[in-house]
């Protein structure tokens, strides 16, 4: 295994010393020695993929150095549109090295919405005529691996991308933790709302330990799972899946669980729910600040102001709760109003240890929010 100092040491002395990206698990550790080890201004955790590398192709343009852009291959998909019609040799041609952690390489076993991007992550650099290496775990090939993608990016002014396997890294803590002081859980939170919804109603909850934990809490009540949509993947489309059922089904009161990182990832995707005006749309924002399901790296969920955001875009009304006192007051007027309306809830950081994962397929909830949604 590679410790994280050696890796950025050994970018820093190719003069790579520009981070932008979206943290992912397989990536955590070398994202916290960045975090604890960089300044804001060499370190941005960007809004989505796509928009990493646009700040790396900035960071050159103002500098001659290529920037380093760091993601899980799920994001490649927000990233091809700047490497193809952007940093691509037939338009701009400018240079980057990226970092893709690989889930769901083949014959490695992972959640199941990570099965078909790691079938294609390698294929996909293909297409767009990036060239990579899958970095080894020995610290000698892996500095010559290095050495050679950035005599590489030197050479053509190309993007290269260095492609990194489950357990390549040495652990690594992040020091530099910010504790919120915020009183509530997550999963405290998840079971408030999920509480108060009516037998009718429907959820949408986004990927990560929101759905995780919004299982779990059906689990342990007895009830089944056919009114909850877990999007296990696509990271900051749940607003929109939710807004597609609440257009034609406009007397069920409908639900989107999002986190604050998947709604500033797509943050778009308010304006579109506030231009449609669905009266029967709840979007509630579990905000802890942090990309939580990935090692924690912090977003600007708690430095921004989610609920003015919502307004100005035309949400109905936006309201916030920070603690189990204020949470069911809140739901309360969201229940009453015709939406959309959006409900922010400040938690604090972390999930219990022994979260569970969903035990049924992706297909199986598919199907059983169908059935739910003909009666």
């Amino acid at each position: 295994m590679l410790g994280a100092k050696f890796f950025i040491d050994a970018l820093a002395a190719e003069g790579i010393d520009f981070f932008a990206g979206v943290p992912d698990s397989l990536l955590k550790n070398i994202c916290a020695y960045i975090s604890d080890h960089l300044d804001a201004e060499h370190n941005i955790i960007a809004a989505n993929e796509g928009g990493a590398v646009a700040l790396a192709a900035g960071h050159y343009l103002a500098t001659g150095k290529p920037g380093c852009v760091y993601m899980q291959n799920s994001g490649e998909g927000n990233a091809v549109n700047p490497l193809a019609s952007l940093t691509d040799p037939d338009v701009y041609n400018i240079p980057a090295l990226l970092i893709i952690g690989w889930r769901g390489r083949p014959g490695v076993h992972d959640e199941p919405q990570h099965v078909k991007q790691g079938k294609i992550t390698c294929s996909l650099l293909d297409t767009m005529g990036i060239k990579y290496a899958v970095l080894d775990k020995e610290e000698a090939v892996a500095a010559k691996q290095i050495a050679e993608a950035c005599a590489r990016i030197k050479a053509t002014g190309e993007v290269y991308a260095l492609v990194i396997e489950k357990d390549t890294f040495e652990p690594y803590a992040l020091q530099n933790k910010v504790d919120s002081g915020l009183p509530l859980s997550r999963e405290q939170a998840i079971q408030t709302v999920a509480a108060a919804l009516d037998a009718k109603d429907v959820i949408v909850s986004t990927t990560g330990m929101i759905s995780r934990e919004l299982f779990e809490y059906r689990t342990a009540m007895g009830q089944g799972h056919e009114r909850d949509f877990l999007t296990v993947g696509s990271m900051g489309h749940a607003s929109q899946i939710a807004l597609g059922i609440a257009l034609e089904k406009p007397a069920r009161r409908v639900w989107c669980f999002d986190g604050d990182g998947a709604t500033i990832m797509h943050m778009g995707g308010l304006a579109i729910v506030a231009s449609k005006a669905p009266a029967n749309y709840i979007h509630v924002v579990f905000n802890n600040g942090a990309h939580d399901s990935v090692g924690g790296q912090p977003t600007v969920g708690l430095d921004i102001d989610l609920c003015a955001i919502a307004k100005a875009v035309g949400y109905a009304d936006a309201f916030s709760a920070a603690s189990a006192e204020e949470l069911p007051a809140v739901l309360a007027k969201a229940k009453a109003m015709h939406g959309p309306v959006l409900v922010e809830i400040k938690v604090k950081k972390g999930n219990r240890a022994d979260l569970g994962r969903p035990t049924t397929t992706p297909i199986q909830n598919k199907e059983a929010l169908m059935v739910f949604l003909k009666d």
